[in-house]
């Protein structure tokens, strides 16, 4: 490998990162005054659910009439895993899922990764470790989305 190469790479972004550095951290656009805006910047910056539980367009574009309303995923292991969903659920406030488990079991789900019978979610879903007040967080705006 040829390290100088890699280097020369980084060096453009030294003042950036020192500019990030003394000014705290970027916002880029997103808000966390409120719990629904830190759960808005979870659910679709750091985890991004939508990717998974948002249908596409024919152009491979994210449906935003259908936010976060469940797909049907275009991806598949190379080898057959247990347990794979073919399918993302809906998680807006209106869809069974959210109405079957209610606002209390969301929560318990992102933080311990089980859902109310026990069980992890089944591949390709990671089971998410989220600190209580980021999972309510993420449940506040998911009951944005109807």
């Amino acid at each position: 490998m040829n390290y100088n190469i890699k280097i020369m790479f980084w060096i453009p972004l030294r003042p950036w990162a020192g500019l990030v550095c003394l000014t705290g951290a970027l916002t880029l656009g997103w808000s966390a005054e409120t719990a629904v805006d830190r759960g808005r910047y979870l659910t679709e910056e750091v985890a991004k659910c939508q990717e998974c539980h948002t249908p596409r367009l024919e152009t491979g574009e994210l449906d935003r009439e259908r936010w976060m309303k469940g797909a049907v995923l275009n991806f598949q292991p190379i080898q057959p895993i247990p347990g794979w969903h073919k399918t993302a659920p809906d998680l807006t406030s209106s869809s069974r899922l959210f109405q079957k488990w209610g606002e209390a079991n969301m929560v318990k789900y992102l933080v311990t990764g089980l859902t109310p019978a026990g069980k992890p979610a089944g591949p390709p879903m990671p089971a998410y470790r989220m600190k209580e007040e980021d999972a309510r967080a993420v449940v506040e705006y998911l009951k944005t989305i109807k």
